[in-house]
C-alpha cells in the first residue's frame, strides 16, 4: 500500500518540508496590513499593561517606591542601546533597498548586538530588584512593573530571534522578495518596540523618580 502523502514534494526522491518556492499572493493581498493588524493587537496588550501600572504605581504595601529603586543612568544607557538599535536597523533597510547584501547584514548584526546589549542590562536591573528584595511578589507597584518592563523585555527577546532567523535566510537565499518583505515586517516590529519602550522610559521611570 503506498504511502505517499497526496500534493507532497519531492526534489527528486527525496521528500520536501517546505515549499519549494515563494506561493504566488493575488493581487491586492497585502502582509503588510496583515502585520499592521497584529500590531495594533500588541497595542492594545501594552495599553492594558500600563493602565495596571497607573492603578498600582502607588501601591508599595509598605516597602520601596520608584525614587527608592530605579537608577537612571542605568536606565538611559539601556534606553540609549535600544534607540542606537533602531538607527542600525534603519540603515541596514536603506542597504537592503539598494541590494547590498553584505552591507544589510552586517547592520542587521549590529542592531542585534545593541538588542542584545539591552535585554543583558535589563536581565542585571531585575535581578539587581530581586537581590534587594524587591520582587513581583512584594507589592502591586512591583508585580505590575515586573509585568510591564518584562512583556517589553520578552517582545525584544523574541524580535533577536526573529533577526537572527532572517540573517541566516538572508544569507542563504539574499535579498529576494520574500525576505525584503520579512525584514520591513521586523522593521515596524522593531520601530514599535522603541516607541513602547520610550513610554516606559517617560511614565514608568522619569515620572516615577520626580515624584
Amino acid at each position: 500500500m503506498s504511502t505517499t502523502t497526496p500534493n507532497a514534494f519531492y526534489d527528486g526522491d527525496r521528500p520536501l518540508f517546505h515549499l519549494p518556492e515563494e506561493p504566488h499572493h493575488p493581487e491586492g493581498h497585502s502582509t503588510m496590513l496583515g502585520f499592521w493588524l497584529y500590531l495594533m493587537s500588541d497595542c492594545l496588550l501594552f495599553a492594558a499593561l500600563f493602565a495596571m501600572y497607573a492603578t498600582a504605581s502607588h501601591s508599595y504595601g509598605g516597602g520601596p517606591g520608584q525614587h527608592q529603586l530605579f537608577e537612571l543612568p542605568l536606565v538611559a544607557l539601556n534606553t540609549t542601546m535600544l534607540l542606537l538599535s533602531s538607527i542600525t536597523y534603519g540603515f541596514a533597510m536603506l542597504f537592503m533597498e539598494q541590494g547590498k547584501k553584505g552591507a544589510t547584514l552586517a547592520w542587521l548584526a549590529i542592531t542585534g548586538l545593541f538588542g542584545a546589549s539591552f535585554i543583558g542590562i535589563e536581565l542585571y536591573e531585575f535581578s539587581h530588584l530581586i537581590h534587594e528584595g524587591a520582587t513581583p511578589q512584594s507589592s502591586a507597584f512591583l508585580s505590575s512593573f515586573f509585568a510591564l518592563v518584562g512583556t517589553h523585555g520578552l517582545h525584544v527577546t523574541v524580535g533577536l530571534i526573529w533577526l537572527v532567523t532572517l540573517m541566516v535566510q538572508v544569507s542563504k537565499k539574499g535579498l529576494i522578495q520574500a525576505n525584503k518583505r520579512r525584514l520591513m515586517c521586523l522593521s515596524m516590529f522593531w520601530h514599535f518596540l522603541d516607541v513602547v519602550w520610550i513610554g516606559v522610559f517617560t511614565f514608568v521611570y522619569l515620572m516615577g523618580v520626580a515624584q
